[in-house]
């Protein structure tokens, strides 16, 4: 059925995916398969109806909408399992779709009268879920339909630019994780994240140029493009920051500019380098219960023509840290009664939230709905954070990954994080 899939899958449309799945899946007695995509500030599952009505093969009305928080849909897009439906629903399951470790959404499979879901059709289930993200994925960049089905309101021209050249939001090896979020979601302008891996190199970036109009998006799309350009002809770090800098200011002549944080981790060895340009200070989350700030000579912004050339700052990370790049929209937002967010309870929230076993992608989605809350849903400034987790020298087993990325559990039953610390105050013997 998944070789018949993928021999039929390319040349249909995105609109035709559904009915596709739906046509084949019943071959092996999935009588429904629905696909639910997740919205872009994963507040939602959206249903991607087919183009044949009742494809789907069911008798009830469809639901376009399922929220993520409070529902079974909701529990596996968050957690990474396949999820049984209500007692009312016997049969029906909720399966993860990921692309990699980028969460799309979940498919709602509906099985035969009779047909039990045991290990082999759990995974025959975990397969056909990676099989239709992947052909969802190679179709979305063509298809209108797609944007219009995960956005929920208007999108500004800024941030039209800004979601089309970043990064998936999560992506994992066996030595890191890295994951981002970023906010507001339709009307961010100057913030982009980047990242890149080469060998046992891993590159971070992060850009956040000034205002919170169309040219912000432009400065930092110039900024992100002089960077990969310099960075991919093998440039160093200081060379890569001086090019942003050159191009900002042949471009803007000095009216706009870009503070960014560039990084570089050993994946083999946890050695980071990197540099600030008039950015706010990588923070490291240590053993899950402490935040060190780290501290380099900062440069000016990028674009200032100042010629201040930059510091390259070296520290070592240790087995399990994570190290966190983040624009000031996160710390210094204030609330109604001109209260800020602060480092502190940007820090707080995540170290609290570790304890709970959740994996790192659904740790952020939590972050950014909190962040949004305490600013009772309006931010005067984009928020972005990029954390990455580093294994230490010896690479994570497959379990670890799993659990870390919200990844369906391959290769073990166990869907709480392992902890490869003691927790705080337990024995450390």
């Amino acid at each position: 059925m998944l070789g018949d899939l993928i021999a039929a899958s390319h040349v249909v449309t995105l609109e035709q995916i559904p009915d596709l799945v739906a046509k084949h899946a019943a071959k092996v007695g999935w009588l429904e398969v629905q696909i639910y995509l997740a919205d872009l500030q994963q507040v939602i599952l959206c249903r991607l109806a087919g183009q044949t009505p009742g494809s789907g093969g069911g008798t009830e009305p469809e639901s376009d909408v399922v929220r993520v928080e409070g529902t079974l849909a909701g529990r596996a897009f968050q957690t990474g399992g396949i999820v049984a439906g209500a007692t009312s629903e016997t049969g029906r399951w909720w399966v993860p779709m990921l692309d990699g470790t980028e969460r799309l959404g979940v498919l709602r499979a509906t099985a035969a009268p009779g047909m039990e879901l045991d290990a082999q059709a759990a995974q025959d289930l975990r397969n056909l879920g990676g099989l239709i993200a992947l052909m969802v994925v190679s179709k979305r960049g063509a298809s209108d339909t797609y944007a219009r089905l995960v956005r929920r309101r208007r999108m500004n021209v800024a941030a039209e630019m800004e979601w089309r050249v970043m990064p998936p939001r999560t992506f994992a090896t066996d030595r890191v994780l890295i994951s981002a979020v970023m906010e507001p979601a339709y009307e961010v302008s100057g913030d982009v994240f980047d990242y890149a891996i080469a060998e046992e190199t891993v590159h971070l970036a992060l850009f956040d140029a000034m205002g919170h109009d169309t040219a912000a998006g432009l400065t930092a799309n110039l900024a992100l493009a002089a960077s990969r350009n310099h960075r991919r002809r093998n440039f160093g770090m200081l060379q890569i920051a001086e090019a942003v800098e050159q191009a900002l200011a042949e471009q803007f002549d000095g009216d706009r500019f870009a503070t960014g944080i560039l990084a570089e981790l050993n994946a083999a060895t946890g050695v980071l380098t990197w540099t600030s340009l008039g950015h706010p200070l990588p923070v490291i989350i240590r053993k899950g219960r402490t935040a060190l700030a780290l501290s380099c000579s900062p440069a000016p912004p990028m674009g200032t023509g100042l010629g201040v050339p930059p510091t390259l700052c070296r520290d070592q990370l240790e087995p399990g840290d994570r190290l966190l790049l983040h624009t000031d929209g996160i710390t210094e937002a204030r609330d109604h009664k001109g209260r800020e967010f602060g480092l502190e309870g940007f820090t707080d929230f995540l170290i609290q939230h570790h304890a709970d076993g959740l994996p790192v992608p659904e740790t952020l989605r939590r972050l950014i709905r909190r962040h949004l809350a305490y600013h009772d849903g309006r931010l005067e400034d984009d928020a972005t954070v990029l954390l990455l987790e580093w294994s230490g020298p010896t690479p994570y087993r497959p379990a670890r990954v799993e659990a870390l990325a919200g990844l369906p559990e391959h290769t073990t039953p166990a869907t709480a994080l392992p902890t490869p610390w003691p927790a705080p105050g337990a024995d450390a013997g």
